[in-house]
């Protein structure tokens, strides 16, 4: 069972910034350095920056932070501010003319919860890159998963509060995280296939997507063990395996379905193993962003669960 959130990764911190009036947020992932950071989208809707960086083959291996925000396509300015911070720093990739912090930043809609009029802006996104440590991550109602919602596919009345959830496991010396903020069209399950927000084990037929509605479910995975790009993307391959098996309907055209994964560390690890760690916590915090995230907005939450 995992135990831990990401920041039981060496190296790794974690901030929010949060609005529980509208109902939006930012979330930001610090590293230190030396790392290196692979992509896959599998939704049809992603909302993204720097990501092309990311690919295989691409000169730049490193970043500096990684940037989830609610807003939809505005919230991609909070990582305008983490990029001011990062330069104040004197942090990013070495240039002629200093250093470029280099922030991929992916976005969730949450513009049809609370007041979609108010999106993270690059304010928001400093005071989540300032207020990033190295304690447990906050999870349910807080960060990228403040307006986070579930379970839309079918229909209004079966919506269900989602939000941001983080695990940890250990894989011989190495450390596995993952971090997830869940704002999924699709009912959520375990990955004991224990359904948590009421649906059905298969989604349809027929399946209906109730509209207007946009979604999208984001996760970062982080190790300490050593990696390379070709390496993380089997990384973001099973963690988007769980993504599947605990959201049902995923990868949907209305989803921006995204993983990120990033080593950051020196630790020898076998990666299959590393692999699988991988699919345990992505579950685990696609669990606990619901499980965590109480009622808000109007919107039913986890039975027990805080703000």
């Amino acid at each position: 069972m995992p135990e831990g959130t990401l920041t039981s990764v060496p190296g790794v911190r974690v901030g929010h910034w949060s609005d529980l009036a509208a109902l939006t947020g930012v979330t930001v992932i610090v590293f230190d350095q030396p790392n290196v950071a692979a992509v896959e989208a599998r939704g049809a809707a992603p909302g993204t920056r720097e990501v092309a960086l990311l690919a295989p083959g691409m000169k730049v291996n490193a970043i500096q932070a990684l940037v989830f925000a609610g807003g939809s396509a505005f919230g991609l300015a909070a990582a305008d501010g983490v990029m001011a911070e990062l330069e104040r720093e004197g942090r990013g990739h070495p240039t002629p003319a200093g250093p470029v912090p280099i922030v991929p930043a992916a976005i969730l809609y949450d513009l049809m919860v609370g007041d979609g009029s108010v999106r993270p802006t690059a304010t928001a996104g400093a005071a989540a890159y300032l207020a990033a440590d190295a304690s447990p991550v906050a999870m349910g109602n807080v960060g990228a998963g403040t307006g986070a919602t579930v379970a839309k596919w079918r229909g209004v009345e079966s919506i269900r509060k989602g939000g941001l959830g983080s695990a940890a496991t250990r894989v011989g010396a190495a450390t596995v995280g993952a971090l997830a903020a869940v704002n999924a069209v699709g009912d959520v399950f375990t990955l004991g296939g224990v359904p948590l927000t009421g649906g059905p084990l298969f989604p349809g037929p027929p399946l209906l997507i109730p509209g207007p509605t946009e979604h999208t479910t984001l996760v970062a995975v982080v190790t300490d063990a050593a990696l390379s790009r070709t390496d993380l993307l089997r990384l973001t391959v099973r963690a988007h395996d769980a993504l599947a098996a605990c959201l049902r309907p995923a990868h949907t055209r209305y989803d921006g379905d995204i993983v990120f994964a990033v080593s950051c560390g020196s630790v020898a690890a076998d990666l299959d193993a590393v692999g699988e760690a991988a699919f345990q916590v992505t579950g685990e915090a696609i669990e606990r962003g619901v499980t965590s995230a109480g009622t808000l907005g109007g919107i039913p939450g986890w039975e027990g669960s805080g703000p």
